[in-house]
């Protein structure tokens, strides 16, 4: 043919068909591309250029396939290929057709490893594998499966997908646990082998993405040996499921019972009827359907013809040899560049119509994503249940529910598989490793006295782990393993986990973040931090403790204004005030007592003078608020511990060099380094018994200044040694204490949501009751020994200050005769005061009774000088007498006379 000619009716433009002449799909296929050169010939009769198609077989090989596509370049100069139909077929062809600028299409080609190298004349008229992960993702976050299993095939078309997969998994908190690479090649035994190995996994959901001829063989044996019944999920991409209907593997039906796959929507049309019903009168099957694939390549081969007939026809030629592509003794040597490639392939980009597979538009030469239909395969029928769409996400087609369904999975079950079950690889329970510990008990305590037995450990982790279990729905038969943690570190343990020794850890394991790179933990059970715990200084034996809730300053100032008031109401009062008046000493007495009196508000005294009754009111609001104040804080003192602790920061004890303990095996150790200690000043403990024996050694006998460590293990300590330390501030940040499973173990979630069930109930303070209420009892008991004893020392204080002045020892003369003479001593009156002298009559009241006076009872008194009072004192020894928890007053009779009623 003259490329050289311009554009007429009859012009030609060559293009180059590679398939596997041999295989029922490239009979589809070119059945469908000859439909469609008549098709579209036949309703655009007007046209001026016609494709003139050039068929090669490849041989369902990539390197036949690769000479093919440089046979039709080279020797049929050929303006574009369509073809091939595998994704590692289409590698080399692609770069060769770089090189020579002919454009490859291909209708089949799926694999995203095809767009990584700068490709411009690869046109993918199908969709990118790329376009699936999404809805996949989707799915299995609908049914909230955290973890799945891929199964795909050994070359470009399975592994192109899988980087992509596993992030769109990954945005959904899903992630891939295995990967099962199978060979196109394998035998029925390799694959059955394959299978045998995946179920004795855990993860029991399966993401498949292979060629058909694979694919169908792999479900097959899966049916044979048990792994499509009732728990187990199956899932295919497109690669499979659009060819389940078709005539080459319509009868693959029965195996497919349960399965959930995505299908390219082909959306319906009156073009696609008349299309349907003469694909069944070629292929002489009632309900023969053409695949999505035939429905492309009819649409590829229109889009073709459009193209060609906009583009320029001027440049129809090949020109210049590649002589540096290859060595030019090879057939490669002398291929020519297409002068024509670039045009058409512009306008190809640009052309835009309805197809019979759905809306053909290229984006980025690669037909724009669509929706996915989710199929359900129950026996040999399909049913629809949902679709996904690039804007919209999954589509529910029952509006009500919130997943998809109702789902019919395999074993014919209509209940939600949960994704996994207990591995069944020889194991008939699930290992659960317990450390073997040398202290702190309380945590986890394993007494194995018989090897033979099984491990029965105990403590609060083991309580809590047991409980968390218990609220799952479903059950998990468990067994306990002892392990021998070497350096008493806890990192050989979790590793135990990851290399799958254990199915899970349990214990006061510490979540870090080194930790999580290789193990997944629940979320923790116990507080967090790391702590300082610190020796506390005993104040309780001060015999002066009532003067500490005030100040030296506040006491000095507040005596001193005790006497300014006093002073200041002896001034106001004393010249109009005769109870301020009388001899000197007795003035400054009877101020100070005034003054003192107002402490709890016993002045008898009156005042008189406004100015000073002004002074006193203000004087009696400020006593008030000072009494208050006293109280409060003496109340606080004698309620809240008097403890002192000896350390209260770390860089205190980074600055006097001290001795500090942690942990052995214990993260906190890097923790010390990291803050600032030097390592010859850590030291380790093992128990709470050895760290309390470090702490009250101190280290100038070669112990400790104080203890780091996290706060769940210091509690301990506090709860055996209540009052000797304390926990002091500041605190560094750690995650608590959490349980170990396997990285994306789909336990891991479940096990966290019932610790949180835990937590919130009841539950969780009735474990920590058992394992650690003596903390709590000790020092409840500790904090009211602590205030009654105070309250009993400061009675006995003021029982000897009142006492201790009067009493005497002497054991012949019994209590209540000492009280009585106590008491006696104060009613007595001192007849030397002036307020029973002359003086003093002006105030005392008295009646005008005469009385006769008695001379064996009146010596030595006073008598008044007034002869106008006529007075008569009959004075009687008075005495207090017991009567009912009170002292009544009596008199005492003379031995030689009857007693006298004593008047006033």
């Amino acid at each position: 043919m003259n490329v050289g000619l311009g554009k007429n009716p009859t012009s030609e433009i060559k293009i180059g068909i590679v398939l596997d002449l041999q295989t029922p799909f490239s009979q589809i296929c070119l059945t469908s591309i000859n439909m469609s050169l008549s098709d579209f010939y036949e309703n655009h009769s007007n046209y001026t250029t016609r494709l003139a198609i050039h068929i090669r077989d490849s041989l369902e090989d990539p390197v036949q396939a690769s000479a093919a596509a440089l046979d039709l370049i080279k020797n049929e100069k050929v303006s574009a290929i369509i073809g091939p139909r595998s994704s590692l077929q289409a590698e080399f062809m692609i770069r060769l057709a770089n090189k020579s600028q002919v454009p490859v299409i291909t209708f089949s080609a799926t694999s995203p490893l095809l767009t990584s190298t700068k490709t411009p004349y690869f046109v993918r008229a199908t969709l990118n594998d790329l376009s699936q992960v999404r809805a996949i993702a989707a799915i299995v976050k609908s049914f909230e499966w955290r973890s799945v299993v891929a199964i795909y095939v050994d070359n470009e078309f399975g592994e192109g997908i899988m980087p992509y997969l596993a992030d769109a998994l990954q945005d959904v908190h899903t992630c891939i646990t295995i990967r099962s690479v199978i060979s196109l090649e394998a035998s029925n035994d390799q694959i059955t082998n394959q299978l045998y190995k995946l179920m004795t996994m855990q993860t029991r959901v399966f993401v498949a993405h292979m060629p058909p001829n694979l694919g169908f063989r792999v479900i097959q044996k899966a049916r044979d040996i048990g792994m499509m019944g009732e728990g187990y999920v199956w899932i295919f991409t497109d690669g499979m499921t659009n060819w389940i209907s078709s005539t080459e593997h319509g009868s693959s039906l029965e195996n497919m019972q349960g399965v959930l796959g995505l299908r390219s929507r082909i959306p319906n049309s009156k073009e696609l009827g008349n299309f349907s019903l003469r694909w069944e009168t070629i292929f002489g099957q009632a309900n023969a359907k053409p695949n999505v694939f035939a429905l492309r390549a009819y649409d590829s081969i229109t889009a073709l013809a459009m193209a060609v007939e906009k583009a320029d026809t001027k440049n129809l030629r090949y020109d210049k040899l590649i002589s540096a592509f290859l060595n030019n003794t090879t057939d490669l040597g002398t291929l020519g560049v297409s002068r024509y490639g670039p045009s058409l392939l512009k306008d190809l980009s640009d052309v835009d119509f309805n197809g019979l597979a759905g809306k053909f538009k290229l984006v980025n030469m690669e037909l724009e994503s669509s929706t996915f239909d989710i199929i359900n395969f129950i026996g040999k029928e399909e049913r629809i249940i949902g679709s996904w769409t690039p804007t919209n996400g999954l589509v529910n087609e029952n509006p009500t529910s919130e997943r998809l369904g109702p789902v019919i999975w395999p074993g014919k079950s209509t209940v939600i598989p949960r994704g996994w079950e207990i591995p069944t690889d020889g194991k008939k329970t699930f290992k659960v490793g317990v450390p073997l510990k040398r202290g702190f008990l309380g945590f986890v305590d394993v007494k194995q006295a018989d090897p033979r037995k099984a491990t029965i450990p105990t403590g609060y982790s083991i309580e809590v782990f047991e409980a968390a279990l218990k609220r799952l729905p479903y059950s998990v038969i468990h067994r306990y393993v002892t392990f021998d943690t070497p350096n008493h570190s806890y990192d050989t343990l979790v590793e135990q986990v990851h290399n799958g020794m254990f199915d899970a850890a349990v214990g006061d394991i510490t979540i870090r973040e080194n930790r999580f790179l290789s193990v997944d933990f629940t979320l923790p059970y116990t507080e967090s931090g790391v702590f300082m715990l610190v020796p506390m200084k005993d104040i309780e034996n001060n015999t002066w403790f009532f003067l500490q809730p005030w100040s030296l300053d506040l006491w000095v100032t507040t005596v001193c204004f005790f006497i300014f008031i006093g002073f200041i109401v002896w001034i106001l009062e004393h010249r109009v005030n005769t109870d301020f008046r009388g001899p000197p000493h007795h003035q400054i007495g009877t101020s100070f007592w005034f003054s003192f009196s107002t402490i709890n508000f016993a002045h008898r005294e009156k005042v008189v003078s406004n100015l000073a009754r002004f002074v006193v009111i203000v004087w009696c609001f400020v006593v008030l608020v000072l009494t208050q104040s006293y109280t409060a804080n003496l109340t606080s003192f004698l309620t809240v511990q008097r403890l002192k602790p000896e350390v209260t920061t770390v860089n205190e004890l980074i600055k006097n060099e001290e001795i500090v303990g942690y942990q052995n095996g214990s993260f906190v150790l890097k923790f010390l380094i990291k803050k600032g200690f030097q390592v010859s000043k850590l030291k380790a403990y093992n128990s709470a018994e050895e760290c309390h024996t470090l702490l009250i050694t101190g280290t100038s006998k070669g112990g400790i200044a104080a203890a780091f460590d996290e706060v769940a293990y210091l509690k301990v300590i506090i709860s055996q040694y209540c009052n000797k330390y304390a926990i002091v501030e500041p605190s560094f940040k750690s995650s608590g204490f959490g349980f170990v499973f396997p990285k994306n173990s789909p336990l891991t979630d479940d096990v966290s949501r019932a610790i949180l069930e835990v937590i919130e109930n009841d539950e969780m303070q009735q474990i920590e009751n058992k394992w650690f209420s003596k903390r709590v009892t000790v020092l409840i008991q500790h904090s009211f020994l602590h205030t009654t004893g105070l309250a009993r020392c400061y009675f006995a204080l003021g029982s000897s200050r009142l006492c201790g002045l009067f009493l005497y020892e002497d054991s012949e003369i019994s209590f209540w005769r000492k009280l009585t003479i106590l008491v006696r001593s104060f009613d007595e009156k001192d007849i030397k005061s002036h307020m029973f002298k002359d003086s003093a009559v002006h105030n005392v009241s008295l009646p005008s009774t005469q009385c006769t006076p008695r001379s064996s009872t009146v010596q030595n008194i006073p008598w008044p000088q007034n002869p106008s009072e006529n007075m008569e004192f009959e004075l009687r020894r008075v005495s207090l007498v017991p009567s009912e928890g009170f002292f009544t007053p009596q008199l005492e009779q003379d031995e030689d006379e009857e007693a006298n009623t004593l008047r006033e």
